[in-house]
């Protein structure tokens, strides 16, 4: 008998805090303060210490996190930006909106993140580098310290590409933290996800952090007084009231999720196909998502399905291979452990609530496929 699975199961979750939101959310509109306010401040205050932080600053989306802390950083037209091309397209995209130009460096094949190998020899060729922008991707820390290393003697910010990481820890440090700016995402099928879009930015630098809560809201540093040119991305207080009550579980749903991913290695073990480990360094993976390597992965990826198993492909083409990144002049082969990633790699399901039976069943059906 086939056992349903799905890819993320966002019921389960919200079931038992059902009666504290709806109660929350009533209490918001009640109160008619629906844009920043009280509760956005009171979830800064919150997940500053979360994320090991000082300032944390609430913004409309991650996408728009990403923006932001470029705009601080005073970076625009044709500034180079490096960053991976293997993550979400809104790293790049970022980059590219804000008129810079990104420039990117292979991945690791073992944590799917920026290596800091591939990173030294392109800043070798890559002069008036404004900033790097490494991605925490799948919730496992990228190698910061040779990254900073490296930043520091170039003289630019690292910028986290955190939106897959609240939560993660790199040598028992928060990421977020390390760099000069930390970027997330709350949108829903995050690890801390709202009801809608969200995004947060995280600083240890005073002028840094109010600067960006001026951009935020179009640079104004007054009433209709503007020091800069910002953006409108502001983070509504219905979100951030949910989110709070969210928070409050966040520690033990990562828990769940590292719980079923050492089960996952367990039930794969010298199986047909790969589980990564963390690195080292990766003292906290989150696991926003778990990502294996497969032969055949799309034959899997279908079969899965047919036994009503949810799978999803985080990504199915590089970022330099895009048709709206032509324009660099990247091509095939340039990037090859990212372009390889993108072939073999597949997200099984992961969140908490999942059974050990679930579990077992996703891992049996796995190598039912390769007999």
């Amino acid at each position: 008998m086939k056992m349903t699975v799905p890819l993320l199961d966002l019921q389960a979750q919200f079931a038992p805090m059902r009666e504290d939101i709806l109660r929350e959310v009533t209490r918001v509109i009640d109160s008619q303060r629906f844009i920043l306010g009280p509760d956005v401040e009171a979830l800064e205050k919150d997940i500053a210490p979360y994320c090991g932080a000082t300032y944390a600053i609430g913004c409309a989306n991650g996408t728009d996190a990403l923006f932001l802390a470029l705009l601080a950083h005073g970076i625009g037209q044709g500034d180079p930006v490096i960053t991976t091309p293997y993550t979400f397209f809104a790293t790049a995209g970022a980059i590219s909106r804000i008129g810079a130009r990104p420039v990117f460096v292979d991945i690791d094949p073992k944590t799917f993140n920026l290596d800091p190998n591939q990173l030294e020899k392109v800043l070798r060729v890559t002069p008036g580098a404004k900033a790097i922008l490494p991605v925490h991707l799948y919730g496992g820390a990228a190698d910061l310290d040779p990254i900073c290393k490296l930043a520091a003697e170039c003289g630019v910010p690292v910028i986290e590409d955190a939106a897959q990481a609240i939560g993660s820890e790199y040598k028992g440090r928060r990421v977020g933290a390390i760099g000069s700016i930390g970027c997330f995402s709350f949108f829903p099928s995050k690890n801390l996800g709202g009801f809608g879009d969200g995004g947060l930015l995280t600083t240890n630098d005073k002028a840094l952090a109010d600067k960006l809560m001026a951009l935020r809201v179009h640079g104004t540093t007054g009433v209709y007084m503007h020091e800069w040119v910002g953006i409108n991305s502001r983070l509504d207080a219905l979100q951030a009231a949910i989110l709070r009550i969210k928070l409050r579980h966040l520690d033990a749903w990562t828990e769940g999720r590292r719980r079923n991913a050492d089960l996952y290695r367990e039930l794969l073990n010298d199986g047909p196909v790969q589980t990564p480990a963390p690195a080292h360094y990766q003292t906290r993976h989150i696991y926003n998502q778990f990502v294996i390597r497969a032969k055949d992965r799309d034959k899997l990826k279908s079969y899965l399905g047919q036994q009503g198993i949810g799978t999803a492909i985080y990504y199915p083409l590089s970022l330099h291979l895009q048709n709206c990144f032509a324009y660099l002049g990247y091509r095939t082969g340039d990037f090859p452990e990212s372009e390889k990633a993108s072939q073999e790699t597949l997200a099984l399901p992961i969140y908490a609530e999942l059974t050990r039976e679930q579990v077992e069943s996703v891992s049996q059906s796995i190598r039912a496929f390769y007999q």
